[in-house]
């Protein structure tokens, strides 16, 4: 056979009368008399480039094993389409197939499926046309990224997966040993002895690349990381995810404002990237999941977001009359209903709350001169709730230790970025954004199960 061609390429630039080689997978088979018709999806598309075949010109046997879900490589002439659900198609000449499909225990028919069930069968559903897209989309999402921060001079910085302490307080984590769980040694205080395990020190997964990304800001300028964070909490939300990812931007000489100014430039940057780039998949999700979706992407695009005190949002929510499941009041951690409530039903827009009270944040923002605030903030999305989080750092050396000791953190955890302080410190900023909600936000999903190829949750780590 000729070089294969993209079944993408042919519909961006189709050259009718032209012959073709495209390979791919059987989406449906269907026929009319002595002529058959197959839909071939090859993955670089939502679209599926229909094969017209002659039943006089092949085998009844070739014919027969051409079922839903079988690899085949098609050559032929590209004529413009008679049918009025594709523009051009293609008429086989010659038919190669590369993997047989038993039709019969082939789960993916031309039925609609839930997405329930397709969770159990993770190792067959990026073939669908949803996964397809979600897929294509989580593509152009990770690409736009780097290439956001390349075009502002960031360095991507890759930070430690195994870390040997939890310096965020930030959930329950994973621990990382090669110690015999059968014969697990113990010191004299009867405490399990890590000294023996292979880092000579108790490890785990890592919740965050900060910390370490803060020393690369501290000596490049403006960083960021993009890994695998995991959070080893038992909880079985559509929300929440046991390994997932994270982006991390730390910046030399940022305050909160010039934060909050990256961050908004950032995601109206990636939701324009995909417009841009994967139109026809978010296309097909508007029209499948969400009819407002695509309208909701644009409507991001041309507002700005809103920035609010937390004092402030305490305030719209005390006085709005709603009845909450959880108690509003000064000091308590907004929850997703809260959340929401101000960014759906209050503003209609995004919406950054800074200022939140020291003690229901992180040791390391930087304390307000009110004493009683940290310079944090958060980014709350519709339908999302909370998508960033990030802060200005505390800088001042005495006031990280103070924090340091309030909170009690070993000092053997953090000696090393408390140091940093000491040793040309400089106003410095920075955020975590999750990738898959943000990929929530852009495909209309409800699930974050559904924006990560095999998602890892309590009691589930198939595939």
């Amino acid at each position: 056979m000729m070089k294969r061609v993209k079944i993408k390429e042919i519909f961006s630039n189709p050259k009718l009368n032209t012959t073709y080689v495209v390979k791919g997978w059987i989406r449906t088979h269907r026929s009319i008399k002595d002529v058959h018709f197959l839909s071939l999806n090859d993955g670089s598309t939502i679209n599926n480039l229909q094969i017209v075949i002659n039943e006089k010109e092949f085998s009844k046997d070739l014919i027969r094993n051409l079922t839903t879900g079988a690899a085949v490589g098609i050559e032929g002439l590209l004529v413009e389409s008679i049918g009025k659900e594709q523009s051009v198609e293609l008429l086989a000449k010659r038919i190669e197939i590369y993997g047989l499909c038993d039709s019969k225990e082939y789960p993916l028919q031309k039925k609609g499926h839930s997405l329930e069930f397709l969770r159990t069968i993770a190792h067959l559903r990026l073939r669908t046309n949803t996964f397809g897209a979600i897929m294509r989309i989580r593509h152009t999402v990770s690409f736009a990224i780097h290439f956001f921060f390349n075009q502002k001079g960031f360095y991507y910085m890759h930070t430690p997966i195994i870390t040997a302490s939890d310096c965020e307080g930030a959930g329950q984590m994973f621990r990382v040993t090669t110690l015999d769980l059968k014969n697990i040694p113990y010191t004299k205080d009867g405490e399990v002895d890590f000294s023996q395990d292979f880092f000579g020190k108790e490890t785990k997964l890592t919740v965050s690349g900060q910390l370490e990304g803060e020393l690369g800001a501290l000596a490049l300028g403006e960083i960021y990381t993009f890994g695998p964070t995991f959070r080893a909490e038992n909880s079985n939300t559509p929300r929440h995810l046991a390994e997932f990812w994270m982006i991390e931007p730390e910046m030399a000489f940022y305050d909160i404002n010039d934060n909050m100014d990256l961050a908004e430039e950032f995601i109206k940057f990636i939701i324009k990237y995909t417009l841009d780039n994967n139109y026809d998949d978010l296309k097909f999700l508007n029209d499948k999941y969400d009819n407002e979706l695509i309208s909701r992407l644009y409507n991001v695009l041309s507002t700005n977001f809103e920035r609010i005190t937390y004092t402030k949002a305490i305030e719209i929510l005390l006085n709005s009359n709603e009845k909450f499941e959880f108690p509003v009041f000064w000091g308590t951690d907004l929850q997703t209903e809260h959340e929401r409530f101000i960014v759906e039903k209050y503003f209609n827009k995004p919406v950054f709350i800074t200022d939140y009270p020291k003690e229901i944040k992180p040791f390391y923002m930087k304390l307000n001169d009110d004493g009683k605030t940290v310079r944090a903030v958060d980014l709350i999305f519709p339908k999302i709730g909370e998508i960033i989080g990030g802060s200005q750092r505390e800088d001042d050396y005495n006031k990280l230790l103070q924090r340091i000791k309030e909170m009690n953190i070993p000092m053997k955890d953090v000696w090393w970025y408390l140091e940093t302080r000491k040793f040309g410190s400089v106003p410095h900023s920075g955020f975590g954004l999750g990738l898959e909600r943000l990929l929530l936000f852009i495909t209309g999903m409800s699930n974050i199960r559904d924006v990560i190829p095999f998602p890892r949750t309590p009691k589930n780590a198939e595939f």
